[in-house]
């Protein structure tokens, strides 16, 4: 029996469900990584990233076979090939674990915040610690090395000012005051998660071989590079650096390293977490404009997830999370 006698709440069973999947996911990511990457200190971070997330997935199948709960397929050595050569170079394997580190830390909060067991809670707290290490040595990595893209630097102000038109909130037309701080972080970040998701896109349809997750892929393209130009015409219009592309950081390689169910899978995960964080962006701009690219930039990659929803169940590719029960009474 399990440690606290306590069913597992909706919440919790969809969390260790989904950790599972994601998991596995990344377990076949960091194998290809350690196989390709040449520098010891990248390879290091991958070692560290596997290890940690083989942990995790022990603890997950120890829950499962508790609770006697089917363990979820995900993703196997079936979904990986360790002999295709390199599709990626070191620099995007570096930048690849530095944004999928704060993918997962986001995740594992928010599994934290609605778990209400204490051994769950335990486990996101230190899958939250895991996390942030990783982040931290990414972090120390792209700077030791001269790599890493910061965000534009502001000037501190002389004093404290106050909001005294709403011309602040409001303007959408005509001229637009300054980002500010907050405006500019989130628009900075999210182009750059969006320039290491097109580069994931284009190495996964360099290598696809499924014509239905092609064209997917190629839908994906066209949207990421929207949402590219958008987020950086803001930036250039206030003078702002931009951070790095990373086409040139893909082979020309064209032996896929994973199977096409794995990399249509990655591909729908990075636009589910991109909703999210446009989602917190639209929240804290207070400039009507900047607000507003981010709703847009939301529907977009709401209508991608769709397509992604419908393509992975044709593919007979998603399992199903776990149902409530039927409770209805059918009368004959």
């Amino acid at each position: 029996m399990n440690q606290s006698n306590d069913r597992l709440t909706s919440s919790e069973i969809a969390n260790l469900w989904t950790h599972y999947i994601r998991e596995t996911m990344g377990i076949c990511m960091s194998k290809y990584m350690l196989k390709i990457v040449q520098d010891p200190e990248i390879h290091k971070i991958f070692q560290t990233a596997h290890e940690l997330s083989e942990k995790h997935i022990n603890k997950l199948k120890e829950w499962f076979h508790q609770e006697n709960f089917p363990v979820p397929k995900g993703f196997s050595e079936e979904d990986v090939n360790l002999d295709a050569p390199p599709l990626f170079t070191d620099l995007f394997c570096l930048n690849y674990i530095h944004i999928m580190t704060m993918h997962g830390g986001q995740a594992y909060s928010l599994a934290l915040a609605v778990s209400i067991r204490q051994d769950i809670r335990d486990f996101y707290y230190q899958c939250n610690i895991d996390s942030m290490n990783l982040y931290n040595q990414s972090i120390e990595i792209l700077k030791a090395k001269k790599l890493l893209d910061k965000p534009p630097h502001y000037s501190t102000p002389d004093k404290i000012h106050f909001i005294n038109t709403l011309d602040y909130v409001t303007d959408v037309f005509g001229n637009h005051r300054t980002m500010n701080a907050i405006e500019c972080g989130n628009v900075y970040f999210n182009l750059k998660k969006s320039l290491l998701t097109k580069g994931c896109l284009i190495a996964f349809k360099q290598v696809c071989t499924d014509k239905g997750v092609n064209k997917f892929l190629e839908k994906c393209i066209n949207v990421a590079n929207k949402h590219i130009g958008t987020f950086t015409t803001l930036l250039l219009k206030e003078d702002l650096h931009l951070p790095h592309t990373f086409e040139s950081e893909i082979t020309n390689s064209n032996v896929a390293p994973f199977s096409d169910k794995l990399m249509l899978f990655h591909s729908g995960f990075l636009f589910a977490a991109a909703i999210s964080y446009y989602g917190s962006a639209a929240i804290a701009s207070m400039r009507a404009d900047i607000a507003l690219q981010c709703e847009k930039a939301i529907l977009d990659d709401l209508l991608v997830y769709s397509s992604f929803g419908k393509l992975i169940i044709k593919k007979n590719w998603m399992e199903q999370p776990p149902n409530a029960d039927d409770r209805k009474i059918i009368n004959k």
